[in-house]
């Protein structure tokens, strides 16, 4: 595991330390019971956006301004056809907190949309706040931990009736990836994400997206996470055969978001229909 995320991984388990001593799980089990149902993930079945709200990134700094409406941009985000919008909510590094999850879901969940927890999990913990907060997703990480936690975090989400969208880095994960795949066959709520950020410089590598996109496990939805920017990006991870793209600095840097996430949505349905 890389330094920066074994800082995210101590920051994570001090956190989940931290709740469980305000609220014992069985508490937070009993409020995840009493939430309605979010809205589920609907594919378009060509090419789709996960759009991100994220205050800040670790390698560019702050994206949004304190009096930001993001709000509005995450409605924008819907607006313009987003089939999921990823929310941060890890304090530390990108300003973000499960009040913004929580903010973001009532926002979406008139308009269809689910929200998703995007953040290092690392407790089954951390699976049932996403739910009383009101997601209908969360992220996983394949290499935050050991096989058998991180199969206890999946197996969480999908009993509550949430997505998953599995995150690897490299060859290696993908191979776990398709390990969990594999037993899970009947699950449709399962994404396949690769992230091109290096993680010893956080630097974006685009070109990753297209080497490592042969070896995703075939019949799961694949997103192409980070270094996808521009309408001709889109095109290319689309030709490349990903299915969503899950945007983040970008929408949060633009001036129009809402224009920005529909014309990466034409991009890449066009590319698909071309391939």
């Amino acid at each position: 595991m890389s330094g920066f995320l074994e800082e995210m991984h101590r920051s994570s388990a001090q956190r989940v330390a931290e709740a469980r001593r305000r609220e014992p799980l069985a508490a937070l089990e009993r409020r995840a019971a009493q939430v309605p149902a979010p809205p589920a993930l609907k594919l378009a079945g060509g090419f789709d956006v996960i759009a991100e709200l994220k205050l800040r990134s670790p390698a560019q700094g702050a994206l949004a301004a304190a009096a930001h409406d993001w709000r509005g941009r995450v409605r924008a985000y819907a607006n313009a056809g987003a089939a999921a919008v990823s929310v941060l909510t890890e304090p530390s590094r990108f300003d973000g907190s499960l009040a913004h999850l929580g903010a973001a879901a009532q926002v979406l969940a008139p308009l269809g949309v689910p929200a998703m927890r995007k953040d290092f999990l690392v407790d089954p913990y951390q699976v049932f706040e996403a739910r009383v907060a009101g997601a209908g997703g969360v992220l996983v990480i394949l290499r935050m931990l050991p096989r058998e936690d991180t199969r206890a975090l999946i197996d969480c989400a999908l009993a509550l009736g949430l997505f998953v969208l599995l995150e690897a880095f490299d060859a290696h994960d993908i191979a776990l990836m398709h390990e969990l795949v594999e037993g899970r066959r009947g699950a449709t709520a399962l994404l396949a994400g690769v992230n091109c950020r290096d993680l010893a410089t956080l630097e974006v590598v685009p070109a990753r997206l297209l080497e490592l996109a042969p070896l995703l496990p075939a019949g799961v939805p694949r997103v192409a996470e980070s270094g996808v920017a521009t309408p001709e990006g889109a095109g290319s991870v689309a030709a490349a055969g990903y299915s969503l793209a899950l945007v983040g600095s970008a929408l949060m840097r633009g001036a129009d978001p809402q224009g920005l996430a529909a014309a990466l949505l034409r991009a890449g349905r066009a590319a698909r229909a071309a391939h």
